[in-house]
């Protein structure tokens, strides 16, 4: 290969590369994603709107939209015009909080056994430390990622607990024990079944909650297509979960 052959060679890859790079930033751009929205324009960009790049968001005094956008949140607060796209940092702790949030592994707690009597109200942001463990004061549908290790979650540890499911004409109640805030699912008396409502109360819960099971299927392997599948088979709770944890990290500077 003559000199002047090997630097068009040369000259061709970097164009190349460069072709490559810029068709994988759009492609980064384009998956901007609305994953949450309240207030006025919440109807104008209702969660699960896809971006472009050069798409503006004009909001009204009231808004919040949380968009997704390389795996990492942003938060735009109205009023005011907003491009689609921003600056993505690398952030380790995001990182951190979306594995611990997709993670199936043990993430529960407990202390010793003891009551200090009626326990305190706990309130909604206090939530369960990842994706796959039932909150019974949250009611829609979940997405179960393996129904053998299905788990109650509660975020007070402090007294015993008594909960009651009900799935027709079937009924079972459970304890929770003080200083254990989670409690396995009873398969053998009230084994899983999806698209059936369960009715759940008492365990300090306000009123009965009912919630309906669906399978998850293969477990995502990122935030982006963790909320594409949670949006698609309809569970808003997970949802909520995660972006509320990750919206938490941004905020905390993460």
């Amino acid at each position: 290969m003559s000199f002047p052959d090997f630097t068009m060679r040369r000259i061709g890859l970097a164009t190349t590369a460069v072709i490559a790079a810029v068709a994988f930033a759009g492609t980064a751009a384009a998956q901007s994603m609305v994953v949450r929205s309240t207030g006025p324009s919440a109807g104008k960009y209702p969660t699960g709107t896809k971006l472009k790049s050069t798409d503006r968001l004009t909001l009204v005094s009231g808004d919040k939209i949380v968009l997704m956008q390389a795996g990492k949140t942003r938060t735009l607060s109205g009023p005011g015009t907003f491009g689609a796209t921003g600056t993505i940092q690398a952030s380790q702790s995001m990182g951190a909080t979306v594995t611990r949030m997709l993670s199936t592994g043990p993430t529960m707690r407990s202390r010793g056994g003891f009551s200090r009597g009626a326990a305190e109200p706990v309130p909604i942001d206090i939530r369960a430390p990842n994706l796959w463990l039932v909150d019974f004061r949250e009611g829609g549908t979940f997405c179960v990622a393996d129904p053998e290790r299905l788990t109650l979650w509660r975020p007070n540890m402090d007294t015993d607990q008594l909960l009651k499911i009900e799935q027709g004409d079937k009924a079972e109640t459970v304890a929770i024990v003080a200083g254990a805030n989670f409690r396995k699912w009873p398969t053998e008396a009230m084994p899983i079944q999806y698209g059936v409502d369960y009715r759940l109360s008492g365990a300090g819960l306000a009123k009965p909650v009912t919630i309906r099971f669906t399978p998850m299927g293969p477990l995502p392997d990122s935030a982006e297509n963790s909320v594409d599948m949670l949006m698609a088979k309809g569970c808003t709770p997970q949802l909520d979960r995660l972006v509320s944890a990750m919206s938490d990290t941004e905020a905390a500077g993460g």
